[in-house]
């Protein structure tokens, strides 16, 4: 059995807590995959992107699929957000993918192949009330992912997006049962989604058989958004 771990990384979280969980993480992967690389990384900066990246590069040889997942959230009124926040946010959930696609193409054009795939949310394509900053960011990586698979296709490289719904993780800790059953009757297929069905369509879009779809957006949301 295949298990997919999503960690919610709060504005303003501390580091070493996260890095903390991080490592439990890849605890429990490196047990169940032998020879699995993890590497750390804070995706709003270049620098530690590109770190990141080339140690990724020394232990695998070359990066031939770039899932883009690195995200935060947080609730609260427009008129609320701070400057820093604001910044905090576009910083993580938009400007991340922009280092890492840089930092993967390269490889990816010379070799004439790859697979982009970043990861968006409903929200980037309805908007969320009291989530902004948040929603604005997710419809930038809406933007650059229709318009990288324009540029990048000629050069055998697909550019795809998954935009999940109301999907039952860690992300949503602070609902409570009742908060939940109530997410769940709004959804035309009656329950939450899992982070395995998200995980799923993406290992499709990364395979040989999606070499024909690109610059696609696909919502795994049980019909919330049509």
């Amino acid at each position: 059995m295949t298990h997919y771990t999503l960690l919610k990384l709060q504005p303003g979280a501390d580091a070493d807590a996260i890095f903390a969980q991080c490592e439990a993480v890849y605890a429990a992967l490196e047990a169940e995959l032998p020879g699995i690389t993890a590497v750390q990384c804070d995706v709003a900066s270049r620098a530690s992107c590109e770190l990141a990246f080339r140690a990724a590069e020394q232990a695998l040889g070359r990066v031939d699929v770039l899932v883009s997942n690195a995200g935060i959230a947080q609730q609260k009124l427009f008129t609320d957000i701070t400057p820093d926040e604001w910044q905090h946010m576009l910083d993580v959930n938009l400007s991340g993918a922009f280092h890492l696609c840089q930092l993967a193409l390269p490889g990816m054009i010379r070799r004439k192949a790859g697979r982009i795939l970043t990861v968006s949310s409903m929200w980037g394509q309805t908007g969320g009330s009291c989530e902004v900053h948040y929603s604005a960011a997710k419809a930038g990586l809406i933007g650059l992912t229709k318009a990288l698979a324009k540029e990048e296709g000629p050069s055998g490289i697909t550019v795809n997006c998954v935009a999940p719904g109301v999907i039952d993780t860690d992300m949503m800790a602070a609902f409570t049962a009742e908060d939940k059953a109530a997410l769940a009757e709004e959804t035309p297929v009656g329950r939450l989604g899992s982070a395995d069905e998200v995980a799923k369509l993406l290992v499709f879009l990364a395979g040989e058989d999606a070499g024909y779809i690109t610059g696609q957006v696909f919502g795994v949301n049980g019909g919330l958004v049509i």
